[in-house]
């Protein structure tokens, strides 16, 4: 069976259609989980490549074999060609356009594919082995469950939004931790399908946004695409193909729209924004994606400003010398490094308060709890007008007063300036302006959202999709229609 995966920053999902209707994986009792793993025992070490002569004897192997594939293609397109040559005059053009053209790779480039696909298998190899030996998914907890046990714990691997790290410049072995650990929330999701839907599941249709976080530009998406694909074979999945997250909602409108529509769909997640003009609903059997925009700008980026602005005041940021990249790094939970140049600092010559409070902010787990503490005030603010953040943890009594007007500067930038333009760009590229925009995604439910969309598409109508579960539901829809 074939299942969607909605692999998100902050949350991810998993779903599959069964007897026509889409089944939604439980993770306990949640259709969703936070994409957090906490790991009691150190994540395997998977050693650097090497080509040792087994592997290089599969190297020439694969290559041999990539060869023959590539003469025999090259042969039957030849065939074709002579075909088409000794039709017709009035039919040759026509004949001769439907015959593909393929490029003869040289040895190098051969090489360089054939070392690639070794690898990815000898990963994957590593990884089950490391895995199976050292027991780490019997102790592996995820989503809040982990967050929790680590809290209690004080000690272990906290990882939190392993996704928004996959575009960035990352050494050999960063890489092959973040592989790790993308590779047990994807086993963890695989299992997990298979028990409720009693079937052993090895194939699935994942999400990705239009743009991943990047410090590479596109080569940080190339780059992201290759880590999932390497950690979901790594995971037990023989096959997994990839969707933009706005195609994938508009799948799931798709089949709630009687109407057909030109549709803009709008997904902002906790990383990120994407959009897509599509053609959806009607008779058709799927939508038709016309375009897609997207920007590495979402939640976290908000939840961030709003600890800079709301909290950050209260550990000395503007009134001491602290460097501010120092606040940032406390606050920037998805961040590894960040979070360990933040744990390294010294603050012993930082006056009082505020250098015993940066002191018992470096303590285990409290970035952490800042952190669910910022985010849960940014959801309370979309229905109060002032939320209080609780920081005896750090020092008895004290504590923080968040209101609507941190919140407002807290959006304006990046996210909110960064959606404006993101939209108009939309609005300028779209052959036609959209009858419909479908807000989904987490952020879409923030009240600034739809006034900001009807801005920029005046009169629009639009339409608010599942926040949650949008995305998923449709990738859920695309994995079936695959399959068939």
């Amino acid at each position: 069976m074939r299942i969607g995966i909605d692999f998100g920053t902050s949350y991810s999902a998993a779903g599959a259609v069964v007897d026509g209707e889409v089944q939604l994986i439980r993770f306990g009792d949640q259709a969703q989980f936070r994409t957090t793993a906490f790991f009691p025992q150190r994540l395997p070490d998977i050693h650097h490549f090497e080509l040792t002569d087994a592997l290089q004897d599969e190297v020439t192997r694969w290559m041999t074999s990539a060869r023959a594939d590539q003469t025999r293609e090259i042969a039957r397109l030849e065939r074709l060609r002579q075909s088409a040559m000794a039709l017709p005059v009035h039919q040759r053009d026509a004949a001769l356009a439907q015959v593909p053209t393929m490029r003869r790779r040289g040895d190098d480039e051969l090489r360089r594919a054939a070392i690639a696909a070794v690898r990815r298998d000898w990963v994957a190899g590593e990884v089950r082995q490391a895995m199976d030996a050292r027991a780490d998914l019997d102790d592996a907890l995820y989503g809040d469950e982990a967050v929790d046990a680590f809290l209690a714990a004080g000690e272990g691997h906290l990882v939190v939004s392993p996704k928004s790290m996959l575009g960035y410049k990352l050494e050999s072995h960063a890489r092959d931790v973040l592989l790790g650990i993308a590779t047990h929330v994807l086993r963890h999701i695989r299992t997990t399908a298979s028990a409720q839907l009693g079937t052993d599941v090895h194939s699935a249709v994942m999400g990705r946004p239009v743009r991943f976080r990047s410090s590479m530009e596109e080569a940080g998406g190339v780059q992201a695409l290759e880590i999932l694909t390497d950690a979901a074979h790594a995971a037990g999945f023989e096959a997994v193909e990839f969707l933009e997250e706005p195609a994938a909602a508009a799948y799931d409108f798709h089949r709630r729209s009687a109407r057909a529509c030109r549709t803009m769909i709008l997904d902002i997640g906790g990383g990120t924004t994407d959009m897509a003009l599509a053609l959806v609903g009607g008779d058709a059997p799927a939508p038709v994606i016309h375009g897609a925009w997207g920007e590495p700008v979402g939640g976290t980026d908000v939840d961030l400003e709003l600890s800079m602005r709301g909290v950050m005041p209260l550990f000395g940021k503007n009134v001491t010398r602290t460097a501010v990249h120092r606040y940032y790094e406390a606050s920037h939970v998805q961040d590894l490094q960040r979070q360990a140049n933040f744990h390294k600092a010294i603050f012993d010559e930082v006056e009082a308060p505020y250098g015993a409070r940066l002191m018992a902010l470096q303590q285990a787990g409290n970035t952490v709890r800042l952190n669910r503490a910022v985010e849960r005030a940014k959801i309370e603010l979309s229905g109060v007008e002032q939320v209080t953040v609780d920081l005896d943890y750090i020092e008895a009594g004290l504590a923080c007063d968040i209101d609507r007007t941190h919140l407002a500067a807290a959006a304006e930038r990046p996210f909110l300036a960064q959606l404006r333009a993101l939209l108009r760009e939309a609005s300028a590229g779209a052959i036609e302006a959209p009858e419909v925009v479908y807000l989904t995604g987490g952020m879409s439910r923030s009240p600034y959202v739809p006034a900001l969309v009807g801005e920029v598409f005046p009169g629009v109508e639009i339409v608010r999709g599942d926040a949650s579960l949008g995305v998923v539901t449709g990738l859920a829809r695309a994995a079936a229609a695959a399959a068939d």
